[in-house]
């Protein structure tokens, strides 16, 4: 294994280019995982690496690349994967820095739940940092257009909320963008791993709450 360490100009430079990349990518993506999205998720992972004293370079390429590889914008979680491989070693990215951004990628997502733990410190930061982008008035907007993007119903009070569901059934059954807040988002704030994600998913977290109240009184016009 490569033990190439990288200085902070080459780190920069690296960083700039997965930013070119992603652009490249995602520039397009009409399903909540566009480049802005990702800008966002970049700027929640630094700054809770920066509280959190984490290493800033490994957070923010991982949080920049973190959606090359989801198994929802590729034909299968093996080939996101190996598209961020390839991009890695193209880069010169050392093996160390690379297997941990790696890593990362391949266990971040959702997955309804059924994901392992992350293994670092890098990795529960990043996860944090997507996790939020997924609550509050920026998680309110991304559901919607997901949901729009998939062919989902915004609201149908007679579809349940579904509480069991294996990664197939998550991804892919019958659900709508209200039923999504109580079975991800609302979830998501018990999640978290740090104390920097924690305190800034507080109030996110209770935003959504907020808005799920005036959609219900709307919705049967009593508001």
């Amino acid at each position: 294994m490569s033990f190439t360490f990288l200085d902070k100009t080459s780190e920069a430079a690296i960083i700039a280019k997965a930013e070119a990349f992603v652009k490249q990518e995602l520039g397009n993506d009409s399903s909540g995982h566009d480049w802005w999205h990702i800008y966002r998720v970049t700027n929640n992972a630094r700054k809770i690496a920066l509280a959190e004293n984490a290493n800033l370079f490994i957070c923010e390429l991982a949080a920049l690349l973190h959606d090359i590889a989801d198994e929802k914008l590729n034909v299968s979680k093996e080939a996101g994967l190996q598209k961020v491989k390839n991009w890695l070693a193209e880069n010169q990215v050392p093996e160390t820095e690379a297997a941990q951004v790696l890593e990362i990628s391949g266990t971040m997502s959702y997955n309804g739940g059924k994901n392992q733990p992350m293994q670092t410190q890098e990795g529960r930061i990043v996860q944090d940092a997507d996790r939020l982008d997924a609550i509050g008035a920026l998680g309110i907007a991304r559901t919607f257009a997901y949901a729009g993007h998939k062919g989902h119903l915004m609201h149908n009070p007679n579809l349940a909320v579904r509480t069991e569901m294996t990664k197939e059934a998550y991804r892919n059954g019958e659900s709508t963008a209200i039923n999504h807040f109580y079975e991800k988002l609302l979830k998501l704030k018990d999640l978290m791993n740090t104390r920097t994600g924690q305190e800034m998913a507080e109030q996110r977290h209770a935003f959504m709450e907020t808005y799920l109240n005036q959609f219900y009184h709307e919705w049967e016009a009593t508001a």
